[in-house]
């Protein structure tokens, strides 16, 4: 889950402050069924998440559960595969210019919104300048269109998208729900009222948004005129199933228990140590996924003392056990990370595995270097009358959520091993706001599930800084990340982009601006009744295939 700025509430956390992540939840594309055979029609699935959207509206929310449910409401111009390929959606086919400025898109003629208004060149401009307009104002959608300079309607069925400057990842950021189409009647008449769910929520996607009660459940009934599933899909008439029934329950063990006694099919987010138990259950299935773009890491402010000095951080970086830590509070769920993006991402750079160990010996030497070296009664390091300590905020509405708490505390118990003290003091989400985005924190735990390395770009060029709605956290404008970061985003050359990302990678471990910690998994328990359950390439659910026997 996304977090930064408050609209409150992706994606592991449950509150949105805007750009910054607080954790990410999500995983790579493609998941299997879990159950096997035919498609059978008719039926009802019940979905148990852990959070609540706190806007349903994808053009303004940056909570990755609204992307993922309102997924089953708004289509897109193209699908992205787990290769990272991309397939025809509501767009047939289309030409990127040479220098990636613009994107023609030639339209389905066949389209309609659930109101009964045709998909057409005008909506893809309506929803597309709607995202970008001031009044919008949009925390993560309109950054997905970057330098948008405008929606040209070339005839009703053919639209070009232009761009101020290149602008490789589009194609990626046309495929989510972020960029999704509601109807121009919705954005003329309800455009305010989007965020707040249920049926002025219309888009041309197979299932339609038919109620929502607040703190309870949500309910999406199937759209039985839908004929264009993307081209990823296993069929594309409409949706196997009549309803989905969402229901929010923030209580693990709540949630695992809806689903070993069958009230609920589907449970988002098994805590990790129920997991084993979940896949030893005849009755159910786990599906996992790993999640793309950045891991859950640790972003060091280095425009603070004490983090302004590179041995600082690079002895923060080396004297955290990760391996065991990891391993003990996650029980061996989710892999310790050696990059901030993870492996399933393009571009990433494995010769860092292994690269920089822990190794709490030259974390030492580093500090008396930096001239940390007195001590106090506590144990702490000291210089010139001053304690070392670090500043790490957390949200105390999400402050257990994949068992961080734990994990927090473990990585607080390795950096006083080396005289540093880690104050972690639990915010509300205004106050969490207010020091992050101010730049305040010295560190900011954070992730952000995309299939596609230009989430480096958000993460450390410095243009995608706070202060101008970016999640660069670690206020360290470098001209290297800048220069390699906008080279990435101006090629589709494959093995140009490996190389330039790699670099990224290396830099940013060698500046010791990130600490990665570990590559987040999406565990989702599975009744085994339940069949063509898919995650897309985000690792968010699919329900358009999905089906459930008697």
């Amino acid at each position: 889950m996304r977090i930064f700025r408050p609209v409150t509430a992706r994606v592991v956390v449950s509150a949105v402050l805007a750009p910054l992540v607080l954790a990410g939840c999500s995983g790579q594309g493609g998941g299997g069924a879990a159950a096997g055979g035919e498609p059978v029609a008719g039926g009802t699935v019940t979905y148990a998440v852990d959070t609540e959207p706190v806007s349903w509206d994808p053009h303004v929310s940056t909570q990755d559960l609204t992307a993922e449910l309102q997924r089953q409401v708004l289509d897109s111009l193209v699908a992205e595969d787990a290769e990272g390929k991309f397939h025809p959606w509501l767009a047939s086919s289309w030409e990127v210019a040479p220098d990636l400025r613009s994107f023609t898109f030639h339209l389905r003629q066949d389209v309609k919104f659930q109101d009964g208004t045709p998909f057409d060149g005008s909506a893809v401009k309506a929803n597309f300048d709607h995202i970008v307009a001031k009044d919008t104002k949009s925390q993560f959608a309109a950054s997905l269109l970057g330098s948008y300079t405008g929606t040209t309607v070339l005839d009703p069925s053919t639209v070009r998208v232009d761009f101020g400057t290149p602008s490789a990842p589009f194609l990626q950021a046309a495929s989510t729900s972020y960029l999704g189409f509601y109807s121009p009647k919705a954005l003329a008449s309800d455009a305010a009222k989007l965020g707040q769910g249920g049926p002025v929520d219309v888009g041309t996607g197979p299932f339609r948004f038919v109620s929502y009660s607040k703190g309870q459940q949500a309910v999406f009934e199937k759209n039985p005129d839908y004929r264009w599933g993307p081209g990823t899909a296993a069929h594309t008439g409409p949706a196997h199933l009549d309803r989905i029934v969402v229901r929010f329950l923030p209580d693990a063990s709540v949630r695992v228990g809806a689903l070993n006694s069958g009230q609920v099919q589907v449970a988002k987010a098994v805590p990790p140590q129920d997991a084993a138990a979940v896949k030893a259950t005849p009755a159910l299935k786990l599906l996992t996924r790993a999640q793309p773009g950045g891991n859950y890491n640790l972003w060091l402010n280095g425009s603070l003392a004490p983090l302004d000095d590179q041995r600082v951080r690079q002895a923060v970086q080396r004297g955290i056990d990760l391996d065991l830590d990891v391993k003990t509070v996650q029980f061996g769920q989710f892999p310790r990370a050696w990059s901030p993006i993870s492996a399933i991402t393009p571009g990433y750079d494995k010769s860092l595995e292994n690269a920089w160990p822990y190794d709490p010996a030259l974390a030492n030497r580093l500090l008396d270097e930096a001239g940390w070296t007195g001590r106090d009664a506590d144990g702490y390091r000291t210089a010139n009358g001053r304690r070392l300590t670090l500043q790490w905020p957390q949200l105390s509405a999400n402050a257990t959520q994949q068992g961080r708490d734990i994990l927090g505390q473990a990585i607080q118990a390795d950096l006083k091993k080396i005289g540093v003290e880690v104050v972690r003091p639990s915010l509300d989400v205004g106050a969490y706001s207010t020091l992050v985005y101010g730049g305040k924190a010295d560190i900011v735990d954070l992730s952000w599930a995309r299939f596609e390395p230009d989430v480096l770009w958000q993460f450390l060029n410095s243009a995608s800084a706070p202060a101008k709605g970016g999640i660069n956290a670690t206020f360290l404008p470098d001209p290297q990340l800048d220069e390699l970061t906008d080279r990435g985003r101006a090629t589709l050359d494959t093995a140009e982009r490996q190389q330039v990302y790699a670099k990224v990678q290396q830099r940013a471990i060698d500046l010791a601006v990130v600490v990665p910690v570990y590559t987040p998994f999406a565990l989702t328990g599975v009744s085994a009744k339940v069949g063509g359950l898919a995650f897309d390439s985000d690792t968010w659910l699919d329900f358009y295939d999905a089906w459930r026997t008697p």
